[in-house]
């Protein structure tokens, strides 16, 4: 019963490493790719500091991509928003 058991083993191992031979074999080849340099752009906005127009320019840069990263308070009475795209 245990050479049974031994022979099934075998079998699944084998059949496994075809399957695996074949996929390296006939898949997509792999190709390294160098380091593509990513162009990042920023834009500083400064704004009202009351919520409704701060909360309408997030909205309105964030559909355009642009991703906020920083608040900053230049002057302490209006925060400048910091994007990156």
């Amino acid at each position: 019963m245990q050479n049974v058991r031994r022979s099934v083993a075998w079998v699944i191992a084998g059949i496994s490493l075809c399957a695996l031979g074949f996929t390296l074999v006939a898949g997509q080849p792999f190709t390294a790719k160098a380091q593509e340099s990513k162009r990042i752009q920023y834009k500083i906005v400064e704004v009202l500091p009351d919520t409704q127009n701060m909360q309408t320019m997030l909205n309105e840069f964030g559909a355009s991509g642009w991703e906020l990263v920083a608040v900053s308070m230049g002057n302490m009475t209006e925060p400048r928003l910091i994007f990156k795209k």
